[in-house]
């Protein structure tokens, strides 16, 4: 025997070593990586959003902000900007709701914008439900009884919601930035007859914890399905129409208070103004 036949003969062997221990092609077809049986509203499972941890703030010093001012504003849902708060799959009131009955936060009293006065875990699970009790009689007997009926927020009726924010200067970074520290949503209150009497607070929420939730809630983008983003993302990039109606003053004092007509427009608005040129007026020379 050759040498041109004993290479030949390794070389048959080899090939024939290979085929045995191939894997059929047909078995990378039917793996699970191509099949679902999970049925979905989609081509693939969206889970980027409500996985995804909020981002962490910078730590900041009491030593470098030499200058801060709270703000409270009003977010009002008819304004087409701030329509994502009313979308009916999963309106904004109704996060803030189940994140209380939950106890997956703590909220506080409508009358206190300083989270000082938790409100107690029944309190928190009943929160925008409530129970009425009427006296019917017997079409029968004419025999009193007392029906009892639950009733449960109806989400279209939240048509404003307060935020607390403060503004400060870093030295460290020598720019101006903005922290929200609060979000309370706003309840009309009506007489007996139907007329609408005043607005009030249902509830305080404390944001530095309520943000944990909504960067898991996904908010609807009316340009890309696909590029969906959180509820966190819209208040921290403050992609919201809002207008100011109170800023921190000696006497405590909102601007309805001591203003009317559109002086109340024309005083939120040079708040705002000075608030922005603040940090322009330091480098200017």
């Amino acid at each position: 025997m050759n040498w041109k036949t004993i290479i030949f003969s390794m070389g048959f062997l080899c090939l024939f070593a290979t085929i045995i221990t191939a894997q059929p092609i047909e078995e990378e077809y039917h793996s699970e990586s191509y099949v679902s049986d999970k049925v979905i509203d989609g081509i693939y499972e969206e889970n980027l959003i409500s996985s995804r941890p909020p981002l962490q703030y910078d730590h900041i010093r009491e030593a470098d902000v030499f200058w801060e001012k709270r703000i409270w504003r009003v977010i009002d849902v008819r304004e087409k900007m701030n329509q994502a708060f009313i979308y009916p799959e999963l309106p904004f009131i109704n996060i803030l709701l189940e994140a209380a009955q939950e106890s997956r936060i703590t909220i506080y009293s409508a009358i206190d914008d300083k989270f000082s006065t938790p409100l107690n875990e029944n309190e928190a699970k009943t929160m925008g439900v409530s129970i009425d009790t009427t006296v019917v009689y017997d079409p029968l007997t004419f025999k009193p009884k007392t029906v009892i009926t639950k009733n449960i927020l109806n989400w279209e009726d939240i048509k404003r919601f307060r935020i607390k924010e403060v503004w400060f200067f870093d030295e460290e970074t020598s720019t101006m930035q903005v922290r929200i520290l609060g979000i309370a949503p706003l309840r009309e209150v009506y007489d007996d007859q139907g007329n609408f009497k005043y607005e009030q607070p249902m509830f305080w929420t404390y944001y530095p914890e309520l943000r944990k939730i909504l960067a898991g809630k996904e908010v609807f983008n009316p340009l890309n399905d696909a590029a969906r983003m959180s509820w966190e993302d819209i208040l921290e990039m403050r992609y919201f129409s809002s207008y100011i109606y109170k800023e921190s003053n000696i006497h405590d004092r909102r601007l309805q208070d001591y203003l009317s007509g559109v002086d109340i427009l024309l005083e939120a608005d040079k708040i705002k103004n000075e608030v922005l040129n603040f940090e322009h007026d330091l480098w200017s020379y």
